[in-house]
This record gives C-alpha cells, sequence and structure tokens, in this order.
C-alpha cells in the first residue's frame, strides 16, 4: 500500500471515529490522555496490519494503547449543507 493510500484510508476512518467520540462522549473518557489509538478496519486486513505495526513501532514504553476494530463502514451520507455559496478570491 502506498503513502497516499494509506494516508487517505487512515483520514476517512479517524474522521469517522471522532465523529463516534463525540456521539458518545462516555466512550470518549476511558482513552487514556496518552494513549495511541489503533483503528483495524476488519474490511481491509492489509490497512490493519499496517496501522498496527506502525503504532507498534512508535509506542514508547508503558505507553497504553487501544485498538478499535471496525467491522464496516456506513455508505456515506448526503451532505447536510444548505445551498453552500462558495467565492474564489484570485491571489
Amino acid at each position: 500500500m502506498n503513502k497516499k493510500d494509506l494516508f487517505e484510508k487512515n483520514l476517512l476512518l479517524s474522521t469517522e471515529f471522532s465523529r463516534y467520540l463525540l456521539e458518545n462522549p462516555d466512550i470518549a473518557e476511558q482513552i487514556p490522555n496518552d494513549a495511541i489509538v489503533v483503528i483495524l478496519p476488519e474490511y481491509d486486513k492489509e490497512l490493519a496490519e499496517e496501522n498496527l505495526s506502525i503504532a507498534k513501532a512508535r509506542k514508547e514504553e508503558g505507553q497504553s494503547m487501544v485498538l478499535v476494530n471496525v467491522e464496516k463502514l456506513a455508505p456515506p451520507r448526503k451532505s447536510r449543507l444548505i445551498r453552500p455559496k462558495m467565492e474564489l478570491v484570485h491571489a
């Protein structure tokens, strides 16, 4: 897996996990402040293995690691923005 794919897949997973924590603050409170959070998508074994490998390499002695196993992602929803207006500002 190349770095771009790794980054893009983990960006999506970390965004979704952040949303999950915002909706479930009691779960967020269970994560130690200094812990490494590792998201392990069951639907993408290669990504899960890569994430775990990177986390193990970066984990400091005595540091907690939280493994988040994700079975799958729900289909994407439509945007909740209502009539957004964009403006291009030239430099």
